[in-house]
């Protein structure tokens, strides 16, 4: 980890060791992020008998880094399951300006499920919900007692940040993490995981295709939370505000409200984990077996 700026890189070799952690990892974030850097470099893997195997490949190789440097001693794996979600109920255009995912990424969708199961690691997905409301329904069922790593590129599952609860995000370069807990997330942003919602709220997001309020930016949006705690506190005491400021949220009063239930992960979706199969413990020969139908012999020397 850097110094003063905390967060900040941390290699491989400055891994952080932790006893008693489940890691849970963003599946579909991590597999977009092996695909997209594989292409952007030039090379995309395939098997003897032609199929891509790359963005698999890759999320593989972040799987594995992350448990070599950080030491879990369970893991579990979330997935989206399916575009049609409580949110879309809620806002049609939730999501809608994404393009569709590269052709020769679809068919991977089910065969790193395979993999990561024969990893021995669970895999976890309920439809109608995200992958980031079970990631916090589970940071929020076991990080009572346990210490729980989140694994992703998704900046939005820094509102799920605790005293055990710490999210890895992915930075550019293979082995890289910017590590978030409460006091990293107030150095950079000055909010405290509650409020990072409310400023989601005020801001948007324009991956996720809300607007929050038109017009307030990352800077107003921050200031506003520090001075008045939250959208609630904004609210009740929206006299005060600046004209020029009051008039923006007075406008979109109504996508205020929604956004920020959009942005808002949900910590109690209906799911079965049992924290002993998540153990990490995987066999080398099932996991051989695997990796020889998918040519990936290399990556048997880097099981930890």
């Amino acid at each position: 980890m850097t110094g003063p700026d905390f967060p900040g890189n941390l290699s491989k070799s400055e891994g952080l060791r932790v006893g008693n952690t489940l890691l849970l990892v963003d599946g579909m974030a991590v597999l977009f992020r092996a695909y997209y850097a594989s292409v952007y470099g030039g090379y995309v893997r395939r098997t003897k008998d032609g199929r891509t195997v790359n963005a698999v490949h890759g999320f593989v190789r972040y799987l594995f880094d992350a448990v070599r440097s950080f030491g879990p001693t369970h893991a579990a794996v979330c997935w989206d399951m399916g575009a049609d979600t409580f949110r879309t109920e809620m806002y049609a255009d939730y999501k809608a300006n994404r393009p569709e995912a590269p052709e020769d990424l679809v068919p991977q969708f089910d065969l790193v499920k395979e993999v990561v199961e024969a990893i021995g690691v669970p895999n976890i997905g309920v439809p109608g919900y995200e992958a980031d409301d079970c990631i916090g329904t589970l940071a929020r069922r076991f990080g009572a007692d346990h210490d729980v790593l989140i694994l992703t590129g998704d900046r939005d599952l820094l509102q799920l940040v605790t005293d055990r609860v710490k999210v890895l995000l992915l930075q550019k370069g293979f082995g890289n993490y910017a590590v978030y807990d409460e006091e990293a997330l107030y150095r950079e942003k000055g909010l405290t995981p509650r409020q990072f919602v409310d400023w989601k709220g005020l801001v948007g997001d324009s991956s996720d295709n809300y607007p929050g309020v038109r017009g307030i930016g990352e800077k107003t949006a921050a200031r506003l939370l520090r001075e008045y705690g939250s959208i609630d506190g904004i609210l009740a005491r929206l006299g005060e505000l600046p004209a020029s400021v009051r008039g923006k949220i007075e406008a979109d009063l109504d996508m205020l409200r929604l956004s920020r239930e959009l942005a808002a992960i949900r910590c109690e979706v209906p799911l079965e984990c049992d924290l002993d199969r998540c153990r990490w413990a995987p066999d080398p020969e099932r996991v051989g077996r695997k990796f020889d139908e998918l040519d990936f012999r290399s990556l048997l020397r880097e099981i930890v």
